[in-house]
């Protein structure tokens, strides 16, 4: 499930300032971490909300990566905040809207710094975590966003986005109802994830699309092919989900049984058996980039990600998950991070190398219908 140019699409920007790591920003970026504190910012789509170039993930305080600390997930929202995150990333999906109540106390606080994207159209079989239930039809739509809009305790969600594909609902049909609700002022923007080429421009042709939400890290890189190109030419963004692997590209876990009973990353194929041993050999490389930079691999992961803006000429917002406050400082420190062609070419083949799919069933993936 789920987890970004200094402007509107087509910026590429160059170096900034000096960020946290100690060397200069990120390409595609607007710079690190400058004097303020703060880290850059990006567009969302041609008309959307300006945030932070770096989100936030939330899922994890309420939801699949086991037991969380209220206290320390509240204070990583705020330090969050403090260091110019401003895109905070929820779901219906994520705890059956507990994470969604557990937002709304910060959003109330800080209601005008905040972007808040929350999505609909996807929950967990609640007999079976590893399967998934999926409607795009227009009276869960409607349903749903009267839910998350009194779960957030919010006038208007500022960025809603359908979750996973319903393939029996025409996506024109549920972009439509989507529209709807812009117009009725219940939702401000539009975003997709994990859709294909073909269904974002289907999609952005009823209304515009300010954000794609799909998968892209080091281990993940399959919308490269196709995704990424029609999202640079309607001028739509890139809010990677993932982008530490889930937590595997940080070395913070080898393989599944090295999580708790409840963490759901132990029904995904590359953290078991022989799928996880092959891919943690995969981390060698990083941490040979890591080294060099006196960086830690999650930064490394990061910095990649963030350089995928210059690469691909659009904005792209990756959104770490984490429940710490000082994991939130070394990720939003990999803003200022620039990685050298001699880096890029140490990471490049790993993907290709990566053992396993990403999920159990990739049907609902844009890779599982490209």
């Amino acid at each position: 499930m789920t987890n970004g140019a200094n402007g509107t699409s087509g910026t590429t920007g160059t170096t900034g300032t000096t960020g946290t790591s100690g060397t200069t920003g990120t390409a595609g970026t607007s710079g690190g971490i400058g004097a303020h504190g703060a880290i850059p910012k990006a567009r969302l789509g041609a008309n959307g909300p300006e945030v932070g170039v770096q989100g936030l993930g939330c899922m994890g305080m309420s939801f699949a990566y086991g037991p969380s600390d209220a206290a320390e997930s509240r204070a990583t929202l705020e330090r969050a905040l403090e260091l110019g995150v401003t895109l905070y990333d929820t779901a219906h999906a994520y705890g059956a809207g507990e994470n969604e109540k557990f937002l709304s106390p910060f959003l109330k606080a800080h209601r005008d710094d905040v972007v808040i994207a929350t999505k609909f159209g996807l929950a967990v079989h609640p007999d079976d975590p590893t399967r998934r239930i999926i409607r795009n039809d227009a009276p869960h739509i409607r349903e749903s966003v009267e839910g998350s809009l009194r779960r957030l305790d919010v006038e208007a969600i500022d960025l809603y986005y359908m979750h996973r594909r319903d393939v029996d609902v025409p996506i024109e049909e549920t972009v439509g109802v989507m529209a709807e609700l812009v117009r009725e002022g219940k939702v401000k923007h539009l975003g997709l994830s994990e859709v294909t080429a073909g269904e974002l421009r289907a999609a952005h042709a009823v209304h515009p699309i300010a954000a794609l939400q799909s998968e892209w890290s080091l281990f993940s890189r399959d919308i490269e092919a196709t995704v990424v190109p029609a999202a640079r030419d309607l001028d739509v963004a890139l809010v990677a989900y993932s982008p530490l692997g889930r937590g595997f590209l940080t070395g913070s876990f080898a393989r599944a049984e090295d999580l708790t009973a409840d963490d759901f990353r132990r029904h995904q194929p590359r953290f078991t058996g022989d799928n996880a041993a092959a891919n943690a050999a995969l981390l060698d490389p990083i941490r040979q980039v890591a080294e060099a930079h006196g960086a830690s691999l999650g930064q490394v992961a990061l910095a990649w990600v963030h350089h995928r803006a210059s690469v691909h000429d659009l904005p792209v917002v990756p959104i770490p998950g984490t429940r710490k406050p000082g994991r939130i400082e070394e990720n939003a420190a990999a803003t200022g991070l620039a990685l050298t062609e001699a880096d890029l070419a140490v990471l490049e083949p790993i993907a290709a190398e990566v053992a396993g799919d990403r999920y159990a069933d990739m049907r609902f993936t844009s890779a599982g219908r490209e």
